[in-house]
């Protein structure tokens, strides 16, 4: 016969089986997997990038934002199943790992992390009640929308400090670009395009989260790598610095497109790998005009034209024998 102490035992040790579940799941749906080994394996890539960078505070920022966000949710009564999924742990891990990088260290900073990833979460179950009529979902909006406020309030209070902001200046025709060429460059481009989803530019760090992707979906690994090469050609092609796209800026919002886009809003096939392609040139010229636009505001893109694109494409309602535009399973 078990004892009340060893069922109480296996219920705690059950307990806490499903929240580390949750968690991991929250890490893997920024990249629209709902799979706990994807999230654990973003986990990893970001602490490895965050070590090589002599940034821990991203790692611990993410920990905290994804923690902090799943409570939120939970504190909100969120419906249990989106909780479980995941889908309310994804714009708390990537406020975590952007506010560290921006900010100055310090209370404050780790004040507007926590504060920034319970944010999002409010600001992702109202973006989602508004757009569900549409079928559409929140996408890394509230990330977005979140991080945003909070870096443009650090120039009117004096507590909250930026350090790494770009300096506010005038759009104005870029001069001649730095040379990009090489095998080597473009595999490390590559590689940092994914990477840099989670703010992270290390190339590294970027087969760290091509691994997750493919533990959660072979074809959503081979959508995202070839997501940002096309981003990288497209870009390179246009003109762009090289510098920057060695770096990763303009391929890093083109993986999301082509992942949600090619294989989780629609199922795959030659319609919708064509689709997905034409989603991805746009999110590269968005990205482009999105860096002008905000240059006199001196805050960083994020995650928006990543965000414009999908709304912009999945909105029509395009006849590709869509799986899921809502919010219930797998979001990003």
């Amino acid at each position: 016969m078990v004892s009340a102490e060893s069922r109480e035992t296996e219920r705690e040790t059950c307990f806490v089986v499903r929240v580390v579940r949750t968690l991991l799941r929250g890490a893997g749906q920024v990249m629209f997997q709902n799979s706990a080994w994807t999230g654990l394996l973003f986990l990893c890539g970001i602490g490895w990038g965050a070590w090589r960078a002599g940034r821990l505070e991203m790692a611990v920022g993410a920990l905290v934002g994804l923690c902090v966000g799943t409570l939120a949710a939970c504190m909100l009564g969120a419906p249990r199943e989106e909780i479980e999924d995941g889908l309310h742990g994804y714009n708390g891990i990537l406020v975590g790992c952007a506010l560290p990088v921006f900010l100055d260290g310090g209370p404050v900073c780790w004040g507007m992390v926590m504060a920034g990833a319970f944010f999002s979460t409010v600001i992702m179950m109202a973006v989602s009640q508004l757009f569900r009529s549409w079928k559409v979902s929140a996408m890394t909006g509230p990330f977005v929308f979140t991080t945003w406020f909070i870096l443009l309030a650090s120039y009117s209070f004096s507590g909250v400090r930026a350090a790494a902001l770009p300096h506010p200046v005038l759009p104005a025709p870029q001069p001649d670009m730095l040379t990009f060429s090489g095998l080597d460059m473009f595999f490390h481009a590559s590689l940092t395009g994914v990477s840099q989803v989670f703010l992270i530019d290390d190339a590294v760090a970027g087969g760290f989260f091509l691994a997750g992707l493919a533990a959660g979906s072979l074809s959503a690994a081979v959508y995202g790598w070839t997501g940002s090469l096309v981003a990288m050609s497209t870009a390179l092609l246009l003109g762009a610095n090289g510098a920057d796209v060695h770096a990763g800026l303009y391929q890093f919002s083109a993986v999301l497109t082509a992942i949600g886009i090619g294989t989780t809003f629609y199922h795959p096939g030659w319609r919708a790998a064509l689709y997905t392609l034409l989603a991805t040139v746009f999110t590269v010229v968005a990205q482009g005009a999105l860096n002008a636009a905000l240059a006199p505001l001196g805050i960083p893109t994020l995650t928006f034209p990543f965000v414009i694109a999908a709304w912009l494409f999945l909105l029509p309602h395009v006849d590709l024998e869509p799986e899921s535009r809502t919010d219930s399973k797998t979001s990003v």
